[in-house]
């Protein structure tokens, strides 16, 4: 289906296709996905003046004495859902949110992340091209995570979800989204589909639509899809390794054919900004409880400050597929999981890389050893600081964040503090069945 541009694009497919129903999609601060449908009767005053809403039953939105708020669709979002009926089918539009007297709201995720690439542009860059790979599991239900194969990396054939992951990847085209390839993952019964990159809010939204194809996909198949950052213990959890860089119009600004890493001084300042802000922003990228599970050394998820060009022990890695080739030259940050709200993730990277552009953050070489492995003393005369270690930790880092507060905005950077510190408390004083396992018996 050719992607729609405006309104009459979608009223026209709207009678093409009998689409009968449209839902409204948007997420919350924590990038939990919001879901309401309208008749497509309603859908030319929707467009005209938006649909409202009580935001104050939304985390992070209005409190309940301010809390009517309006959602727009965006007509470009059109696409019409594979996974439900042929006939009088349904379709989806994300929707920005506005106050009643038409100014757009602050505790909109998707209007932080274009905020964010508003500044991008007043430095003079067009695109923030944007490329995540998020890995996921496949369980026999949501109870427990009871695996559905004992595969790893790339095996084949003991890969039970060959056929979910294809259907999905029918179901992802289907809706015009471009998908490079897919494999099993180094866990048993874990999974990874590649999106192919593209712009930064066309991204973000495609990861909400991502997250929501799979899991659909797999209730079909009668098994649950999670994105949990670590559901099981001694195997590697989730990640969200995302490829990222600027571009003005067609060339690559991070792309220096002269330079011995084929990275520009763009590209440099820019990795720098990130390495340096890496743990102001790491709550966004990592937010839950459970995340801090994943961020351990072992499992090839990252927790060393540094970067490199092959090692994958590093923090932020440049790709070496292929060297000198200009549309080709990004940047991979690896410690992002893919439980994160997307819009702030992404909103919080370009920040953090343009702060760098900015001050012209000095970049050390690149560290080609396994960081794992080198004793602490060696880290520590190399400088090679480690993420945050919990939850909280993050929490009291991101708080104190000028950087942080700019990229989400001052109104969702309140609501997240106190809506985590509060998932802290919630964690922390529950007795898990660690504890009674170690201490019960013997103390």
């Amino acid at each position: 289906m050719e992607k729609p541009r405006d309104k009459q694009d979608v009223m026209k497919l709207v009678k093409e296709k009998d689409v009968r129903f449209v839902r409204f999609w948007f997420c919350d601060i924590h990038g939990q996905l919001k879901s309401f449908a309208i008749h497509v009767d309603e859908l030319e005053s929707a467009f005209d003046e938006g649909m409202g809403f009580d935001g104050s039953s939304i985390k992070g939105f209005a409190r309940i004495d301010e809390s009517d708020m309006v959602a727009v669709p965006d007509p470009k979002t059109f696409v019409i859902l594979p996974w439900r009926p042929k006939e009088k089918s349904v379709a989806r539009m994300f929707c920005d949110i506005y106050e009643p007297d038409g100014s757009p709201y602050k505790g909109d995720p998707r209007y932080a992340l274009k905020r964010a690439l508003e500044k991008m542009k007043s430095m003079g860059f067009t695109n923030f091209y944007v490329g995540p790979e998020l890995e996921y599991f496949y369980f026999k239900s949501d109870k427990e995570p009871e695996i559905l194969d004992h595969g790893g990396y790339f095996d084949y054939p003991v890969d039970a979800a060959e056929d979910l992951r294809r259907e999905t990847i029918l179901a992802l085209e289907e809706m015009g989204i471009g998908v490079e390839y897919s494999h099993h993952e180094v866990a048993p019964s874990q999974h990874e589909i590649d999106l192919r990159y593209t712009d930064a809010l066309e991204m973000a939204d495609t990861v909400m639509t991502y997250r929501v194809t799979v899991k659909e996909i797999a209730k079909k198949y009668g098994v649950y899809a999670t994105f949990m950052p670590k559901p099981i213990f001694g195997v590697n959890g989730s990640g969200m390794h995302t490829h990222q860089s600027l571009f003005i119009g067609d060339k690559n600004a991070f792309f220096d054919a002269q330079d011995k890493y084929h990275l520009s001084e763009v590209a440099k300042f820019y990795i720098s900004g990130l390495l340096t802000h890496i743990k102001e922003i790491t709550l966004v990228l990592n937010q839950l409880v459970n995340s801090y599970k994943r961020l351990v050394p072992g499992y090839e998820a990252p927790v060393y400050i540094c970067w490199a060009r092959r090692n994958r022990s590093a923090l932020i890695r440049v790709p070496m597929y292929k060297p000198g080739k200009e549309k080709a030259t990004r940047i991979e940050l690896r410690s992002p999981d893919p439980a994160c709200n997307p819009y702030l993730a992404f909103a919080a990277m370009l920040i953090a890389g343009l702060k760098g552009i900015e001050g012209q953050y000095k970049l050390p070489e690149p560290l080609e050893l396994d960081v794992y492995h080198l004793p602490p003393e060696e880290r520590k005369n190399l400088g090679i600081e480690e993420l945050p270690g919990s939850l909280i930790e993050a929490i009291e880092i991101a708080e104190k964040s000028e950087i942080l507060k700019e990229a989400i905005g001052e109104h969702i950077f309140g609501e997240l503090i106190q809506s985590k510190k509060l998932e802290w408390d919630d964690y922390r004083i529950r007795v898990q069945p660690y504890e009674i396992e170690r201490y019960l018996s013997v103390v």
